[in-house]
């Protein structure tokens, strides 16, 4: 009778029985590492928006405040979207005949806002208070990156959970004194191991366990 496997035959099979192992195995780190790909999250990439907005110009090199534009940051959960008539302040005289400024014209004309693309968007289920953190003393650039370097706006992080509870768990290492909230360079000081401790205590922020409570961020 005529021999049905060759002698290789075995070690062929325990190849293709390791590699489909090796296969299954590795398809959660692939999809894990596409998950947290910069693609998927968005960091680092600057979507089109309608009108090609500068932070770098007008942040960086004409020093215009967060809050002229961002004018609910210190009061409200969100830190609000300039209306275009704030843009028109300046741009009925500054560049006021520009064909890249036309849909801001536009807007002003007829009233309709432009609609940007949001760069930073939270699950529904996160709470986050914009005006919580920044009176306590986190500065913007904490979660949002060097804005003023950026010539086209870009998400600078990924908010993951383990993001917010990093902070969360030490907040002495990014409380900042308030003049130095909008500071989009700052880096912690040399004394940021005894400042930091005194600021929490200051701005009252709830240390220990009481920051990683469930609760805080998921309403």
């Amino acid at each position: 009778m005529a021999q049905l496997f060759t002698p290789g035959a075995d070690a062929i099979y325990r190849l293709v029985l390791l590699t489909g192992v090796a296969c299954l195995a590795g398809v959660p780190i692939v999809a894990a590492g596409i998950v947290r790909s910069d693609y998927v999250t968005g960091v680092g990439i600057a979507p089109q928006q309608p009108v090609p907005f500068s932070h770098k110009h007008h942040s960086g090199e004409l020093g215009i405040d967060c809050r002229y534009c961002h004018t609910t940051v210190e009061k409200e959960a969100t830190a609000g979207l300039p209306p275009t008539h704030t843009c028109m302040t300046c741009h009925s005289q500054v560049w006021s005949g520009s064909d890249m400024l036309k849909p801001v014209r536009d807007s002003y004309a007829s009233g309709e806002p432009l609609q940007w693309r949001r760069l930073n968007k939270l699950p529904s289920y996160v709470y986050y208070n914009h005006s919580v953190h920044v009176t306590k003393g986190i500065g913007c650039s904490t979660c949002h990156g060097e804005v003023t370097a950026m010539q086209m706006t870009y998400r600078a992080n990924a908010f993951e959970m383990g993001f917010c509870l990093d902070c969360h768990r030490n907040p002495e290492k990014y409380v900042r004194t308030p003049d130095q909230v909008w500071d989009m360079t700052w880096s912690p000081p040399p004394n940021q191991a005894t400042l930091g401790p005194q600021l929490v205590a200051q701005n009252h922020i709830r240390g220990g366990q009481r920051l990683m409570e469930c609760g805080i961020c998921h309403r």
